[in-house]
């Protein structure tokens, strides 16, 4: 299992920019796909974005494709999201998660493993 940190969420308004990091340990932090889920009050959980542990692109969901983006630093054990153009219904507790096993897909909530303890984000009007 992979030990995973967030931070980077905040207040900001409306239009504005945030980015979280995700910082994971263990050594085969490079063989796990990640990703970023999101839950706003009296909401599920939904899927934001996720990035492979090898080459494929990245994949968003379609509320924020075009304004965020998601990468990884495999050398720091860090993932990012770099959120731009912020909404107001962005708001919410932005959770990191490492895909449940290496060398393998990692899209949907049951596919990962991992979950980091959240990081508020705040979007005023």
């Amino acid at each position: 299992q992979v030990q995973l940190v967030e931070s980077g969420g905040g207040l900001v308004q409306a239009g504005g920019s945030l980015r979280l990091t995700c910082v994971g340990s263990g050594r085969t932090f490079s063989r796990y796909g990640m990703g970023w889920f999101r839950q706003a009050p009296g909401k599920e959980r939904e899927f934001v974005a996720a990035v492979s542990w090898g080459v494929g692109d990245p994949s968003y969901a379609d509320s924020v494709k075009g304004r965020f983006g998601i990468s990884r630093d495999n050398g720091k054990n860090t993932v990012y999201l770099q959120m731009n153009s912020l909404q107001p219904e962005d708001t919410a507790v932005y959770y990191c998660a490492a895909g449940n096993r290496p060398y393998a897909a990692a899209l949907i909530s049951s596919d990962f493993g991992s979950w980091g303890q959240g990081t508020q984000v705040t979007v005023s009007s």
